[in-house]
């Protein structure tokens, strides 16, 4: 079966499909798999500026998922990294002092990578400026839903005491959203989402330039 060029991810660029269903399956099991580990080997580089959501490397693999896997593997790799730290398996970026405050960031991942898998699929991945997009669409997927998380975590208690302790201006939900979800992150997250959408048009290139396509 033929596929257009243009949408297919960078891993069956590289890795087409086969006639076997068996090998088909081994490579959908490594790349997942594997991606899902990259993720959790990530959350353990970390910063915590707040008391409840750490800088982390995720962000970067993330946006990267669905340009590289696709949008149905990038979402695959992201289930099975839910599924391992729910399991237990220490994935997660651990410590702070509100442990479980940015859970919601992770359920933003899985819509992350089928955001960027979608359009990048699409041809989005090809063009500096639609990837720069594309990105931004699966950086917004991530804020949607650690925000959301993050703003309705908290009991008053937990908030009257942040700001007894100095740790927050008020004890809203707005002032919890902007400065323990993004006055925090804005500056690196515009780094890491700038490094991804540099990636993706340079790994195309670098599939062009092997294959000898120079269209």
């Amino acid at each position: 079966m033929q596929h257009n060029s243009h949408s297919i991810s960078i891993a069956q660029a590289v890795i087409p499909r086969s006639n076997s269903a068996a090998i088909n399956l081994t490579v959908d099991v490594i790349l997942i798999v594997g991606y899902a580990a990259l993720t959790g080997l990530a959350a353990q580089l970390k910063l915590f500026l707040n008391p409840a959501v750490p800088i982390t490397g995720q962000t970067f693999v993330v946006l990267l998922a669905g340009a590289a896997l696709g949008s149905r593997r990038g979402v695959a790799s992201m289930v099975v990294y839910l599924a391992a730290g729910i399991a237990g398996i220490p994935v997660f970026a651990s410590g702070g002092v509100f442990p479980g405050s940015s859970r919601g960031y992770i359920l933003g991942f899985v819509a992350a990578a089928f955001v960027v898998g979608y359009l990048c699929e699409r041809g989005w991945g090809r063009n500096p400026l639609k990837v720069v997009a594309a990105m931004l669409a699966g950086e917004a997927a991530i804020y949607l839903f650690g925000l959301w998380w993050l703003a309705f975590y908290f009991t008053p208690e937990q908030l009257a005491s942040s700001v007894a302790a100095g740790k927050l201006s008020d004890p809203s939900r707005l002032a919890v959203v902007w400065q323990w979800g993004v006055r925090d992150f804005i500056i690196g997250d515009i780094i890491k989402l700038l490094l991804a959408a540099f990636t993706v048009p340079l790994a195309w290139a670098g599939i062009r330039r092997l294959k000898g396509d120079v269209g």
